[in-house]
């Protein structure tokens, strides 16, 4: 076992090694698909001054799904770092009984709250870690927990309600005029609550939580934080303390962020007494606004919520700053067209519609869209991306539209098991470096490749073609 464990150890080194050495930072993918997908235009006819005119028109089209974006992070990250949730992470950590049995209650606890929010998965998972490696009583090795800490992001979370494909699918407003043409408006029921996605869900995280088992160092083959010489220690909690000056009395009171919630509270009933549960919250605003109201509740003083806001505002840079790129790429696939008349993503189209059957589509899409996304490590702004053409071939094949977003989906988790883009967050509250975790996430990649594909192509098949619903 233990010469299995080394192995593993040496072929993650070599893959970071690597990773560091040859991988740019994602911005830089951005800038440089920006410029290829240009270029690609030109080459096929069309003219210089139109290409750079799909480029600015689209460069600000994605303003309010970034936004979205970026607020999902932040409303994970406050809601995860609040009190209460401290006092939760606390008792969660007195559960396990071994070592390997802790890996894997981190594992589960990831994945089901990735289902609920992926912001709010990899904060608590490394806070978790972060409690569970303070007991003397387990051998619990720190990167095997790490690495289940971030397991959530890394296999189910774009099958749950944070989901940034199927939530953009199901949000008119937020969508691209030209993608919403293609696609229509895709509900949540056509997508995340299809019986063939949640049983994909099901088996993705038994699978997961075995491998997660399987892999875990045991007794003097475990690196316990101690003996790796690290404290870890949670991010900051800003102390509630009293007033010193008048003008900071409504900063420490609890009065204004009661208020606030109770106005919000009653927004919210509303929201789901007339929409129903299921359409509601497939509103990307709906869902946004519900955990900022949760957030200032668990948070209590307008203090502490600002602090934890301040704190979370560091991981949206990213979001930020590659989104408006994204968009801009975007317009000038869809609506640069080249002297045939025709778009780029009407030849990409194309060539998905004759490189694939109706059966094959979410192999030969699940395979390209997981290759695409260690490039470009960013659910919602690949979707727009990759939409425009993997869409309109799926109306050319008649698959489901809904699958075809699942598909993405599915295959859109499996690059973050060996990307290290979104194990920013965890790796900064645990002290660790991306080679640490990789070793055992790659394991768990090279089990989900064949299974995934195998799961997507298998419930496809099970499912009709529906056209395009416009609102």
């Amino acid at each position: 076992m233990s010469q299995q464990v080394g192995a593993l150890e040496r072929f993650s080194l070599r893959c970071c090694a690597w990773s560091e050495r040859w991988i740019p930072d994602a911005y830089v993918f951005a800038v440089v698909g920006v410029i290829i997908v240009a270029a690609a235009a030109i080459a096929l006819g069309s003219p210089v001054t139109q290409t750079a005119k799909a480029f600015g028109d689209g460069f600000w089209s994605l303003i309010p799904f970034t936004m979205q974006m970026s607020f999902i992070i932040i409303g994970g990250y406050v809601v995860a770092s609040s009190p209460p949730a401290a006092r939760l992470i606390d008792k969660l950590a007195a559960f396990p009984r071994s070592g390997r049995a802790a890996v894997c209650w981190v594992a589960a606890i990831s994945m089901l709250f990735s289902l609920l929010h992926w912001g709010l998965s990899v904060i608590l998972g490394s806070l978790l870690v972060r409690a569970l490696s303070h007991r003397d009583d387990l051998d619990m090795d720190y990167r095997a927990a790490a690495a289940a800490g971030y397991l959530g992001v890394g296999s189910v979370w774009a099958m749950g309600l944070s989901s940034s494909a199927a939530q953009l699918q199901a949000n008119p407003a937020s969508m691209p005029p030209a993608l919403l043409q293609i696609t229509g408006v895709i509900p949540f029921t056509e997508t995340i609550f299809l019986w063939q996605s949640m049983a994909l869900t099901a088996v993705l995280i038994v699978v997961t939580l075995v491998i997660a088992w399987l892999t875990a160092p045991r007794m003097e083959n475990a690196q316990t934080a101690r003996r790796m010489g690290i404290v870890a220690e949670a991010p900051p909690v800003a102390p509630t303390m009293e007033a010193t000056r008048p003008g900071e009395w409504l900063e420490h009171s609890p009065l204004l962020n009661v208020l606030i919630v109770a106005l919000g509270a009653a927004w919210l009933i509303q929201e789901f007494a007339t929409k129903g549960p299921a359409l509601a919250i497939s509103n990307l605003n709906t869902y946004n606004f519900l955990f900022v109201m949760l957030g200032l509740l668990l948070c209590w003083r307008p203090r502490v919520f600002l602090d934890a806001v301040s704190r979370s505002v560091s991981s949206v840079s990213g979001v930020l700053i590659q989104f408006p790129f994204y968009g801009g790429i975007a317009a000038i696939l869809v609506s640069a067209t080249g002297s045939d008349g025709q778009s780029i993503a009407h030849h990409l189209s194309t060539f998905f519609a004759q490189a694939a059957t109706r059966e094959t589509f979410p192999i030969v899409m699940g395979i390209y869209s997981a290759v695409l996304g260690f490039f470009v490590p960013s659910g919602g702004g690949k979707w727009i991306i990759e939409a425009p053409y993997v869409m309109q071939a799926a109306n050319e094949l008649k698959v489901h539209l809904g699958w075809a977003v699942q598909v993405y989906n599915a295959a859109e988790a499996l690059p973050n098991l060996i990307n290290p883009f979104w194990m920013l967050p965890l790796l900064g509250i645990l002290k660790l470096r991306a080679r640490d975790v990789i070793g055992f996430t790659m394991v768990q990649f090279i089990v989900h490749v064949p299974v995934v594909l195998f799961l997507l192509w298998a419930f496809g098949m099970t499912l009709e073609y529906k056209p395009p619903v416009m609102p």
